[in-house]
């Protein structure tokens, strides 16, 4: 019988810990599995099956722990997979498995207080600028993802910009502003300017030099038009590991020149970021990134930790709480006690409700170690550039662009490139994803699963022929 104040708790413990010990051991086992486990279409009646229409009574814990095992957990995205290679998704990690557990049963909330998941959280993030090279001004906070992070830098870009009053008077009266991309750059940066008010009208795409890095005179007579007209550079993204081809930018050149303009040099390095954890010649790729104003990237890409998890990095710590800080009365800081602690992550982004995520990054990082991580990207990049020269060795198959990174590209010599990727993701071959490169239509592999092997590569592209000759 329930007393007042626990009726949403289970009737009969006992009973609930023996189904969440069940399903803990199906997830440990779908895990294990995950090298065997490709991604699968759903069957026809799935939807029917998850229906809540008939919720008004809980079907109990039993039943539903039950079905979270065999009608959703089945039907994932398959990146788990070491031949998914067709978006730059995370493999995840099994180590993670305990981690979420712990955060689900702490439920803490992360914008505030003084209690130990602020801590882990700071470790994390003294962790992360340490591996950025950023100076020991900057600050950083965990977010979904690099879509929210770039809206936190170009917010604090505008603010360096304008001045703080902005915060009030809004950006009505404020002169046009521009924001310098590349040809390539990701899809987030036109979504931060739409949710800043300035519109995708503000940004002004740059030319790429033969490797399709930007190229810093075209940024150059970019800016000074923009200037004539009227304009105010507001900031340069520079990209570290293009979404089409894995490119990295000149990012020390890049930097050179806003710091001569006096413009917010800001990296999107969703995934590339990692590369600082590589070894040569792909660390090198990151040289110039620790000079930046700011940098956004994921842990749950090329770090596996299990989504969702980003970051955003600022050089000046000072800046970062004055672009975000906004505390009611109920929030009123305390000398002592819970309403303590000298860290609200409210001040610093702009979630006040904020999950713990900073304690799977923990994990990841305390159990693994950099030095396995470091093996697992240079891996990728290693297998990477072992595609590449399949592809090359291959006699319907011809590489799209140069591989520089983790990211491989290839145009076939008959068929659809979508009928392929689709009859390969469906046979549970492989996944590639398709792309354009020069106008043409593309397969496109970006490796960032630990669990990918030399063979997994070597079968993929053995699939690929395959598919290409039956369609001559």
């Amino acid at each position: 019988m329930t007393s007042e104040g626990t009726h949403l708790d289970p009737e009969n413990w006992d009973d609930f810990s023996h189904d969440m010990h069940q399903l803990m051991d199906q997830c440990l086992a779908r895990m294990k599995q995950a090298r065997d486990l490709p991604w699968q279409p759903m069957p026809s009646d799935l939807a029917d099956r998850l229906s809540l229409h008939d919720s008004t009574t809980g079907a109990g814990s039993a039943q539903s722990l039950d079905q979270l095992a065999k009608d959703i957990m089945p039907y994932a995205t398959g990146n788990t997979h070491p031949k998914f290679f067709g978006w730059v998704h995370g493999a995840g990690l099994p180590v993670s498995v305990g981690a979420e557990l712990v955060a689900a049963t702490m439920n803490s909330n992360c914008g505030g207080r003084d209690h130990g998941a602020i801590e882990v959280e700071r470790a994390t993030l003294d962790w992360l600028l340490g591996v950025s090279g950023m100076p020991k001004t900057a600050s950083a906070i965990l977010t979904t993802g690099t879509s929210q992070a770039t809206i936190l830098a170009l917010t604090a870009a505008r603010n360096r910009q304008f001045g703080h009053d902005v915060r009030k008077t809004g950006i009505q009266s404020l002169p046009k502003i521009a924001v310098y991309v590349r040809r390539g750059t990701h899809s987030c940066i036109g979504k931060a300017l739409e949710v800043m008010g300035y519109g995708t009208d503000a940004i002004h795409v740059v030319d790429t030099d033969e490797n399709m890095r930007m190229d810093i005179a075209s940024l150059a007579v970019a800016v000074a038009e923009d200037q004539a007209a009227g304009r105010v550079p507001l900031a340069v993204i520079g990209t570290a590991g293009s979404v089409n081809t894995g490119s990295f930018d000149k990012l020390n050149a890049v930097a050179d020149f806003c710091a001569e303009q006096d413009i917010w040099f800001h990296v999107d390095a969703a995934f590339g970021f990692w590369a600082k954890l590589a070894e040569h010649p792909w660390k090198q790729l990151t040289d110039g990134m620790e000079r930046a104003n700011s940098i956004s990237c994921d842990f749950h890409k090329w770090m596996s930790v299990p989504y969702d998890c980003g970051a955003c990095m600022i050089y000046d710590r000072t800046l970062h709480f004055d672009t975000f800080t906004s505390r009611p009365n109920y929030l009123e800081q305390q000398e002592e006690g819970l309403g303590g602690g000298d860290l609200w992550f409210c001040d610093y982004g702009l979630e006040l409700s904020r999950g713990f995520r900073a304690l799977k990054v923990w994990t990841a990082i305390k159990a693994i170690g950099t030095k396995a991580f470091s093996a697992s990207i240079t891996d990728n990049c290693k297998q990477t550039s072992l595609m590449a020269d399949l592809v090359q060795a291959s006699d319907v198959l011809e590489l799209s662009f140069p591989v520089s990174s983790n990211v491989c590209c290839f145009y076939v010599t008959h068929g659809d490139v979508n009928e392929i990727a689709a009859e390969l993701q469906i046979s549970g071959e492989a996944v590639f994803s398709t792309t354009f490169i020069k106008g043409r239509p593309c397969l496109r592999a970006a490796l960032v699963n630990h669990r990918t092997t030399s063979d997994n590569i070597r079968q993929s592209i053995i699939a690929v022929e395959k598919a290409v000759k039956r369609r001559k």
